[in-house]
Formats: C-alpha cells, sequence, structure tokens
C-alpha cells in the first residue's frame, strides 16, 4: 500500500517495494562521505534501486552495497528527497 507522503520527482506515490532511478544527489551529501566512498555514492545517480524502507522521518530508503578492497562487503543505506528520485 502507497504511503500518501512518499512521492518522486514527479509526484508520483511511493511505497517500500517500488523500484526508483535515482536522477540526482546533492553535492553536499556526496562531499559528507569520505573521498574513497564518494565515487560509490555518485556512482548512484541514473542506477536503478528498491526502496526497502522509510526512516524515521518517513522518507523512503535504498541501499547501496559493495565490496572494499578487502573484499569485505560494505552497505550504506540512504534516505531519499522526492526530487531525487523517480518511480519506475
Amino acid at each position: 500500500m502507497s504511503n500518501p507522503h512518499l512521492s518522486d520527482c514527479k509526484n508520483q506515490a511511493l511505497a517500500v517495494g517500488d523500484i526508483v532511478r535515482i536522477v540526482t544527489l546533492s553535492k553536499q551529501f556526496i562531499d559528507s562521505f569520505p573521498a574513497d566512498e564518494r565515487i560509490l555514492i555518485e556512482s548512484m545517480i541514473g542506477n536503478f534501486f528498491k526502496i526497502v524502507a522509510t526512516d524515521e522521518l518517513g522518507q523512503p530508503c535504498v541501499v547501496r552495497e559493495w565490496h572494499d578492497e578487502r573484499g569485505i562487503l560494505q552497505t550504506h543505506v540512504i534516505a531519499l528527497d522526492p526530487e531525487e528520485m523517480e518511480k519506475i
């Protein structure tokens, strides 16, 4: 069921489980990560992610996973603003 407060850049209703394409991320947000992780965060733009949850503010969250240079799985859960995503 859609949460009426969740919407994308086209004001389309969103729900947990929906697929979104990240259309932008703010430079300030990207710059908040360590330098070696910024390229991974920037690489999310234009790619598709499943909304896995909502955070405490009700924002939809997606997950970015990768293996570091030692092969250890790293994960970032990112909450998105409506203008940062488009429902697919």
